[in-house]
């Protein structure tokens, strides 16, 4: 099957960031009260906006999620991306062989505020084959597991949902792509796909490699 558009995931699809946030969050909460290890906030936030947890932070620490938190996360969490961010191995060249795929028909559909997605673009070197196709779910009324965002990205070039690509690397993010009615493929760099158990996934694969040579034989 050609496929039309594919749309990605940003964080842990396209760059590596999610140590990055999390590392960050994971201190913050702490900082806050919540003694929190950070293999359990990775568990809790991975595939997630801070505010879809409010209550949970709040009840752990004990003060509101307020603006102002939120505003100092966001710029620890920058301050860092922009000294370590790297692409995921591969993810470039996939990105180019999906432009040459769809005729230039690929969006990014995350769950993260719009800015430092296009923040993390630009630094991967994607941002002219992404161009205006950049989508967020803080900007809908709902964000993934919603469909949402995917369905906001794939009515932007004009495909319809069931003849997008989806990529993602988290359950999350799998429910969402599923949900807009895309075929979906679960990225796992890991090696392993259990994120994915009892979801519908089409493939899994594990490095962006695969991705670019899907795109260059169908």
């Amino acid at each position: 099957m050609k496929f039309e558009a594919v749309l990605f995931d940003c964080d842990g699809v396209l760059v590596d960031s999610e140590p990055i946030t999390n590392g960050v969050l994971c201190q913050m909460l702490n900082e806050a009260g919540w003694a929190l290890s950070q293999a359990d906030c990775e568990r809790i936030f991975i595939g997630k906006a801070v505010r879809d947890e409010r209550a949970r932070i709040e009840a752990e620490t004990g003060t509101p999620l307020t603006d102002e938190w939120m505003t100092a996360f966001y710029a620890r969490r920058d301050q860092r991306l922009r000294a370590e961010l790297k692409a995921m191995d591969g993810a470039l060249e996939a990105v180019r062989a999906a432009h040459r795929h769809t005729s230039g028909r690929i969006a990014c559909a995350s769950g993260a505020d719009k800015a430092k997605v296009i923040m993390q673009i630009e630094m991967a070197g994607m941002s002219p084959y992404f161009g205006e196709g950049i989508f967020s779910g803080h900007d809908l009324p709902r964000s993934k597991p919603a469909p949402d965002v995917y369905l906001a990205a794939a009515s932007h070039l004009n495909v319809a949902p069931a003849n997008c690509l989806v990529i993602e690397d988290t359950a999350t993010g799998v429910r969402a792509g599923l949900e807009a009615g895309a075929t979906v493929w679960g990225y796992c760099p890991a090696g392993h796909g259990r994120a994915f158990e009892g979801l519908p996934v089409a493939r899994i694969f594990h490095h962006m490699d695969e991705l670019s040579q899907a795109m260059a034989t169908r």
